[in-house]
């Protein structure tokens, strides 16, 4: 569905789509009989890509999004204007706010090459056909847990310098007996709700169901010769009880990996409860040599702060700093200031979101030291790992000349 209240614009959006192959396009020049016919479509009848201007006279963008968001719209949608660069970026998170699954903003005019660029970006795999609600019964999140049907998917991260494999991060999927494969968005937040993010992530961790847990994973791949360090997000709900740096070197021991190839990814989805516990667990862990990084730096609660106060060994920088930053004013001061601080503070700094080479080229620039992002691999399973690292080996000799 395409919606733009410029007919010429929307002409050329539909050659550019066509082109590229979508070719059951829903024009539309008015946002309100975009919105009908949304209302209106026959059962079972879905849209899967919704792009909307910003400009239009009967509703605007914010609004269309609003609207959108309130019908529970499941499709992707993209932002196509000639607004500047920090407002449509706005309005990008404005969406993923809403709950919207947002690709990303084009300006205007659109070239061909752009909307390919996006639609690169769409999620693999059914992500979201089913709504969160229906998903998240506690009882089977429960059942999940102790049956071990949360599993790790890797994505690999490499050294920006050399193109060397480093380490992975380890991503939680369930893998529903039903339902297939579950991300974490749609089950995360309940297990933090219910108290039962630590239970999970231990199941992750030690594994015992269809796939190795992170630990027996990096054991398997250190006998291979492999030194990789694996990356775990942790919720700051986790940090509340002084017991957790002993019961991770239990862990650790039992799957015979040293410390220093685990990291743990601060995730800070709520402000710490008790900081004095928290850094008390935190600075338990690198004495212990567990690595700490801190996750999605320049969002939410990861400031300058934790940076200050936390003995963080690594400054990972959140993604929507790092993608095209090289041809965008307002993000561009950011993502240096960012890497720059790592340095000078001795960290080792991670872009995540690296989608194309002109982003890995732009990172290498600017002495970043490690990328992670689609146009390097996209989260697998470890059966996959090996083809990907050949793939990538035959790849890396063009990236770091």
């Amino acid at each position: 569905m395409l919606v733009d209240d410029d007919a010429f614009q929307l002409k050329l959006l539909g050659l550019h789509l066509r082109q590229i192959g979508a070719l059951k396009q829903q024009p539309f020049t008015a946002a309100r009989a975009a919105l009908a016919a949304l209302d209106s479509l026959p059962e079972g009848q879905t849209i899967d890509l919704l792009m909307c201007d910003l400009q239009m006279p009967d509703l605007d963008g914010v609004e269309l999004l609003r609207h959108l968001a309130e019908r529970g719209f499941r499709g992707q949608v993209a932002l196509v204007s000639g607004e500047d660069a920090r407002l449509l970026h706005t309005v990008e998170k404005l969406g993923r706010a809403h709950g919207l699954q947002v690709l990303g903003a084009l300006p205007k005019p659109v070239a061909y090459a752009d909307v390919q660029a996006l639609l690169r970006r769409w999620p693999t795999g059914e992500r979201r056909a089913v709504p969160v609600r229906d998903v998240l019964p506690l009882a089977e999140l429960r059942r999940a847990i102790e049956q071990r049907e949360l599993v790790p998917h890797y994505q690999p991260k490499v050294e920006l310098a050399s193109g060397r494999w480093v380490g992975v991060e380890a991503l939680v999927r369930w893998q529903h007996p039903e339902r297939g494969i579950l991300f974490p968005d749609m089950f995360i937040a309940q297990a933090e709700e219910a108290g039962l993010i630590g239970e999970l992530t231990k199941a992750l961790l030690e594994g015992g169901g269809p796939e190795l847990g992170v630990l027996p994973q990096l054991r398997q791949w250190l006998d291979e010769g492999l030194h990789l360090q694996a990356a775990v997000n942790v919720s700051m709900a986790m940090l509340n009880d002084a017991r957790l740096p002993d019961q991770l070197q239990a862990q650790l021991d039992a799957a015979r990996v040293p410390a220093s190839n685990l990291v743990l990814e601060v995730t800070e989805s709520r402000l710490m409860e008790d900081a004095r516990t928290t850094l008390d667990i935190l600075t338990r862990m690198r004495l212990k040599r567990i690595g700490l990084s801190i996750d999605d730096f320049g969002t939410g609660h990861s400031s300058l702060v934790q940076l200050r106060d936390v003995p963080f060994g690594e400054l990972k920088v959140d993604r929507s700093f790092v993608h095209s930053a090289h041809q965008r004013p307002d993000l561009l001061p950011l993502l240096r200031a960012c890497l720059q601080m790592g340095q000078q503070l001795g960290m080792k700094t991670v872009a995540e979101g690296i989608e194309d080479e002109a982003d890995w080229r732009h990172l290498r620039s600017l002495g970043c030291d490690v990328a992670q992002g689609f146009f390097i691999g996209r989260p697998m399973p470890a059966s996959q790992i090996k083809a990907w690292a050949m793939s990538w080996e035959a790849r890396r000799a063009a990236l770091t000349d």
